[in-house]
């Protein structure tokens, strides 16, 4: 099943499914209870991110191909970093590149995102899969500079992957029982039209069960938390010259058999601007 969350034109949010023609139906219930069809067309307005997550856990450095490009050594462990809720970003609306707190290298990275189903801890991998709800399309969209640079406290990620907008998700989350495989999808990024990664998720390090083995040891991840598994090769950093994000762009992750997340790219409104 896919599921889409969706705004009326009252404004009031729902969620719906859906069908493979196209056609979207108002679904009763709860994401993480019982979802009941309803028979209903959905009068959507706009569509939304999928969920408003607990929290957003990013693994880096988790495909192959993508180390190589950047340099590192693959990791023993997967390497875990965090983006804040509030840089969760609708499909169709705008990346917004930071003006006020001002980033000059903001790069796109596609990648597959996991929804927790049920609030877990330690679980073993060979049962991972079972607490998933379901599958997206994430673009972990960083400023480098901020990330990366001392004289702007790089070292640490938080702050470069964080801004609003920064965590574009959907278009709708795709039930774990649609896609038993997690390791066999292929996922492609687009700029402008412009294919720039190109991967299957069979390329990462740590597998999605093993991820989540590794992020529920010895800690409760709760339902409706969000896993970011990574990026493959082809980010703009790593492109001679470095290939930034700028005002028009359009960002397209396609993910096998869950759709387009899209997104433009704009400046930040400055208060003066808003006005």
């Amino acid at each position: 099943m896919k599921i889409v969350r969706y705004e009326d034109p009252a404004g009031a949010i729902h969620l719906g499914c859906r069908h493979p023609d196209g056609s979207l139906e108002r679904l009763a219930g709860d994401l993480f209870g019982a979802l009941e069809p309803t028979g209903e067309p959905a009068a959507a307005r706009r569509i939304l991110a999928p969920l408003e997550p607990r929290a957003i856990l990013c693994i880096g450095l988790n495909y192959r191909r993508h180390a190589a490009e950047t340099g590192a050594t693959i990791p023993t462990w997967p390497v875990l970093f965090m983006k804040v809720p509030g840089a969760v970003q609708h499909p169709e609306a705008p990346i917004t590149l930071p003006t006020t707190l001002a980033s000059h290298q903001v790069d796109y990275e596609g990648e597959l995102a996991v929804v927790i189903g049920r609030t877990c801890r330690n679980v073993p991998r060979s049962e991972a899969l079972g607490v998933v709800l379901g599958y997206t399309c994430a673009n972990d969209v960083s400023a480098r500079d901020w990330q990366k640079q001392p004289q702007l406290g790089g070292g640490q990620w938080c702050r470069g992957k964080s801004f609003d907008s920064f965590a574009p998700l959907g278009p709708c989350l795709v039930t774990a029982a649609t896609i038993p495989d997690p390791q066999a999808l292929t996922l492609e990024t687009r700029l402008n039209g412009e294919t720039v990664q190109a991967a299957s998720t069979a390329d990462m390090i740590f597998t999605v069960a093993e991820i989540i083995e590794f992020l529920s040891a010895s800690t409760t991840l709760a339902a409706g938390s969000v896993i970011l598994t990574g990026t493959p090769s082809g980010v703009g950093m790593a492109a001679d010259p470095p290939r930034w994000l700028r005002r028009g762009d359009t960002v397209e992750v396609e993910i096998q058999g869950i759709g387009v997340l899209r997104n433009p790219v704009l400046e930040e409104s400055t208060p003066e601007q808003a006005r």
